[in-house]
């Protein structure tokens, strides 16, 4: 695999979470080199484009993407940068991992879930219509092979990493032909891997039983809609969308990014919270064979959070980005 990624910087507070991991890569001795550009709403309005030409380019040529956050205009204007480049790229699995980290106090421990989010279908396929000035159509699409191959990277994640349970989220009591075709497709799969606990539930128990007795999940596979809100959910139960990486996986390209949005509100500020996308840059060394970069990375961070003097404010401090940065840096 290249040592070359693309790295796309973002709007709000995603060029200063990007200079803030790029040094601290560069720092671990990842051993890195980076295609940079600037992408999203600034872009587009500088430029008329929200990638350049180039962007594309470089992620064609070297398949790793590491990405910042990008705002997306709500209600109008353009569509989801995240969600066409997950369609163009077909990058179907979107992996959020929550662990509980022992130096950020929150209500609960020991949570360990991962995430497993369909990436490119359901109502994210994006196919609306106006049918008249007051009422809206979008329609929710569910296919077997797009169902099966997320379902089945949970189960063979699963097997791979010792876990013990794969749960599928849906609402097929009420969705029966979509919904219903997900969970078939879920217990199909569930019989290859007779050494793993399959069970299914609804998604509305799911957001109940995860604020109350979160340590009961393990692996959790659903469709797009109810991941990208029941991933955010298990931020909360682990300190906030500062600490929940994640990936996008296709076949041949990757995409890393960390869950939370760009925060327009603390932009330029310096006192973004870089972890969340530190931890996905973690990911993209793992997926790169590059462990052991990544297990110093990790370490150095655990280390910085345990002793609790370099804390951005959502962590309770009042540390700035450079300042958790450099924290991080000499723990390396």
């Amino acid at each position: 695999m290249s040592d070359t990624i693309t790295v796309f910087k973002g709007d709000g507070i995603g060029p200063e979470i990007t200079d803030a991991v790029l040094k601290i890569l560069d720092a671990a001795g990842a051993g890195l080199t980076y295609e940079i550009f600037s992408v999203g709403e600034a872009e587009y309005e500088a430029h008329g484009e929200l990638i350049p030409a180039e962007g594309f380019a470089s992620f064609d040529k070297n398949k790793v993407l590491l990405k910042s956050p990008i705002t997306t205009p709500v209600g109008k204007g353009f569509r989801s940068l995240n969600v066409m480049m997950r369609k163009k790229y077909d990058l179907y699995a979107n992996i959020r991992p929550a662990r509980s980290n022992s130096a950020v106090k929150t209500p609960f421990d020991n949570v360990d879930i991962v995430m497993f989010r369909e990436n490119t279908e359901d109502l994210y396929a994006g196919v609306e219509e106006m049918v008249d000035p007051d009422t809206a159509h979008s329609i929710k699409i569910i296919t077997r092979r797009c169902s099966e191959r997320i379902i089945r990277d949970a189960f063979e994640y699963a097997v791979r990493q010792g876990r013990g349970k794969v749960t599928c989220v849906h609402k097929a009591n009420i969705m029966k032909l979509s919904d219903g075709l997900f969970r078939d497709v879920f217990y199909e799969v569930s019989k290859e891997y007779p050494g793993i606990e399959a069970e299914d539930k609804i998604v509305d128990n799911v957001a109940m039983q995860l604020v109350m007795k979160p340590q009961q999940f393990d692996v959790m596979v659903t469709e797009n809609l109810y991941g990208d809100i029941l991933s955010d959910l298990t931020s909360g139960l682990i300190g906030g969308l500062g600490l929940l990486p994640s990936s996008n996986l296709g076949c041949g390209y990757a995409m890393f990014e960390a869950v939370h949005g760009s925060a327009p509100d603390i932009a330029g500020k310096g006192i973004a919270n870089p972890t969340a996308f530190l931890w996905s840059a973690c990911m993209m060394l793992e997926h790169m064979g590059r462990t052991d970069c990544a297990a110093n990375i990790r370490r150095a961070v655990d280390q910085v959070l345990t002793e609790g003097k370099v804390k951005t404010p959502d962590l309770g401090g009042t540390a700035t980005t450079t300042q958790y940065q450099e924290a991080i840096i000499r723990r390396l």
